[in-house]
């Protein structure tokens, strides 16, 4: 059966070929990296109440490493918001409940958020010492949970099933920590894209949850703080103006 490339990006491509997907990664990709994803995607995939593509197996091809999960028919969330945007509040409604139930859950084998961030802040070479001070002591500030963390929830990491059911993928980012900050991260994903779904989304969970909107945005800093990691130059000047600590208060 012929593959289906799906998408292509940062060093992976992902096919679809018949109930299976696969993540083939270029071959100078850490082989670390990929056994680090299938191994957060292992630790999640059966908890009770959240459904999640299961990794089928890890191997090597053509000297690229693949990772193969089952197919899951259906379309992302971020693809029915663009094809009816009317229905807009509905599926983000449907994104936070999602999101909500998954902060109920624990996952004790996932990497501490805490020591990530930690490690990325040091990590980060366009801050001055001050900067980096300051998001550090934040960070050690903050309420320490260990809570079920996606990493990267957002409406493309989202599968509607054809009966409804909602599935999580891409799980590389999980960890246990402080809702909150996932709830910043998606936060800052969705903004990046479409500022008013950005503030919904915020409006959103803070009022199903009775969350004081300036708890999560005491997480944007530090959060802005680990995406430049990732040295995207279209998000640089709009992260970096959340870096600094006193005006986000």
């Amino acid at each position: 059966m012929a593959r289906e490339l799906l998408s292509s990006k940062a060093g992976k491509s992902v096919y679809h070929e018949g109930d299976k997907i696969l993540k083939i990664f270029d071959a100078s990709f850490d082989k670390s990296e990929v056994f680090h994803e299938a191994f957060a995607n292992t630790r999640v995939e059966n908890i009770e109440g959240i459904h999640v593509p299961k990794v089928l197996g890890i191997y090597q091809e053509n000297g690229q490493w693949v990772i193969e999960r089952e197919y899951i028919a259906g379309t992302t969330l971020a693809a029915l918001m663009k094809a009816h945007p009317e229905k807009k509040h509905e599926y983000i409604t449907e994104m936070v409940d999602l999101q909500l139930r998954m902060f109920t859950k624990k996952a004790p084998l996932l990497q501490k958020l805490r020591d990530k961030l930690t490690y990325q802040i040091n990590g980060l070479n366009t801050i001055d010492a001050s900067t980096r001070y300051e998001l550090l002591t934040r960070l050690e500030s903050m309420p320490k949970h260990f809570k079920l963390l996606h990493g990267d929830f957002c409406p493309e990491n989202i599968i509607v099933a054809e009966d409804g059911t909602l599935y999580l993928t891409d799980w590389v980012h999980a960890t246990q920590g402080n809702a909150s900050a996932d709830v910043a991260r998606t936060y800052t994903t969705l903004y990046l894209e479409d500022k008013d779904a950005a503030e919904e989304y915020y409006q959103e969970f803070c009022a199903k949850t009775n969350t004081d909107k300036s708890y999560v945005h005491k997480w944007l800093p530090i959060v802005a703080a680990a995406n430049l990691t990732k040295q995207r130059p279209e998000e640089k000047e709009i992260l970096e103006s959340w870096l600094n600590v006193a005006d986000l208060m």
